[in-house]
């Protein structure tokens, strides 16, 4: 998402690149070609102008002090008013309510069903919610299916009434079901179309005003473009619904529906699916797209995406197995399975300033633990609990095993060595330097 929106930002701040002051003229060609970046990008062309004159009234007549090159606060600017466009602040989602009931709208393949079971899986593993999944998409016996496994995969309750065509009634029905039951949260999912009619609209109104939620979110496929603006539009002028959900996000999409949905429809975008996987949601944060989008990478969603698979009890142990040199294969195998409970691998890269870009064209398979992993599992307990016994035979053993090379394995073994060396003279020396001295001894 944004490649090529960051390209051409980028090089359009070049304009400016050399010049010792803000001035009308090299402003004017800089946004010029800003505008038609994002023109490119499907960002609305009324949004894009609006935009444009904004970044422009901003930058006319800004007194560029010697630390900061005039380039470097067009920079500033753009990324402050990109964060502004797209909202500003991150957008909080109301759990009042006892259940606290999320009603959700959207056209057929925008992603409704799959989004409904990653927020039910997401609120209870970082909230402690008790959450259920309701069916009202009564036309299609698929959608029902589909989140019978979704509520399967993530272990909390479904609650469907076969024969029952009536949507409002079911509605109505699993809330009661959920306050005898002590479920906190209902996620109601609904029928979609594949194109605005009024009588998805009269039903989803009418859903609406019988079960009164204390959010409606609007789930649209961010693919669509800029169709996705326009259908917000004609949803939210009959629904007015609390906040957007932008899906698709990870697929080959210009972007332009992040850049322009909160200004046509004025709510927030609240949250992002970026892949398949049922923890690929995100809250969004205007200000950390907007990083991403001028190419400095996202730490923070990176830092807290580790956080989540973080287990400090774990932690503290592992830290005493590195001091104590007895960090063994099990403890490795357990840090890339961590690892890949995070996400896409390539994605997560990106969130690395200046490693996004170097990896553009470089395709990061997010399989490229399995050999590692198939390796590891082909060894015995005793074997990867202690390493130093695995002579030649014990490799040729492995390597059949696991289906790989003999030098895959002793490239592993010698990578590993290494790695329990580096870990265990950065936990026993504070000196950064004196690790430095250490290594370079080695």
């Amino acid at each position: 998402m944004f490649e090529n929106l960051s390209e051409k930002l980028e090089r359009s701040f070049k304009i400016l690149k050399g010049q010792g002051k803000i001035t009308e003229i090299n402003v004017a060609e800089t946004l010029k070609d800003v505008r038609r970046a994002l023109l490119d990008a499907d960002v609305n062309y009324k949004v894009a102008k609006n935009f444009t004159d904004t970044v422009k009234a901003k930058a006319i007549g800004q007194n560029v002090i010697n630390a900061v090159k005039p380039q470097e606060l067009m920079v500033k600017i753009v990324h402050d008013e990109l964060a502004q466009l797209m909202g500003g602040e991150t957008a909080q989602v109301n759990l009042s309510g006892n259940p606290t009931v999320i009603l959700m709208s959207g056209l057929q393949g925008s992603g409704k069903t799959t989004f409904s079971g990653k927020l039910a899986k997401k609120f209870k593993s970082e909230k402690g919610k008790r959450p259920l999944l309701v069916a009202c998409d009564v036309y299609r016996p698929a959608a029902i299916e589909q989140l019978k496994v979704l509520a399967q995969q993530i272990e909390v309750p479904v609650y469907t009434e076969e024969g029952n065509k009536n949507p409002v009634e079911i509605a109505r029905n699993a809330i009661e079901h959920a306050k005898r039951n002590h479920l906190d949260l209902v996620i109601v999912d609904t029928a979609g179309r594949l194109a605005v009619d009024e009588q998805m609209m009269d039903e989803i109104e009418a859903i609406k005003k019988a079960i009164k939620p204390q959010e409606t979110l609007f789930v649209v496929d961010s693919m669509t473009g800029q169709d996705a603006v326009n259908t917000a539009k004609e949803f939210n002028d009959r629904l007015d619904f609390d906040g957007v959900v932008l899906t698709k996000l990870d697929g080959d999409t210009r972007g332009g529906a992040a850049l322009s949905i909160r200004t046509v429809v004025t709510k927030p975008i609240k949250f992002v699916g970026t892949g398949e996987k049922l923890d690929a949601l995100d809250l969004f944060h205007p200000s950390r797209m907007a990083d991403r989008i001028l190419g400095m990478g996202d730490i923070v969603s990176l830092v807290e995406k580790a956080q989540q698979q973080f287990d400090e009890k774990k932690a503290r142990e592992l830290q005493r197995k590195i001091a104590k040199n007895e960090f063994n294969f099990n403890d490795f195998l357990g840090q890339i399975q961590q690892i890949k409970k995070m996400g896409n691998l390539k994605d997560l890269a990106a969130m690395i300033p200046g490693v996004g870009k170097a990896l553009k064209d470089v395709e990061i398979d997010d399989n490229a633990f399995k050999g590692i992993e198939a390796i590891i599992s082909s060894m015995t307990e005793k074997e990867r609990v202690n390493p130093s016994i695995i002579n030649g035979s014990r490799r040729r053993r492995i390597a059949a095993g696991s289906g790989t090379s003999l030098q895959e394995v002793n490239r592993l073994l010698t990578q590993f060595e290494q790695t329990r060396k580096v870990m265990k003279a950065a936990t026993s020396m504070k000196n950064p330097m004196q690790m430095m001295r250490q290594m370079r001894r080695r």
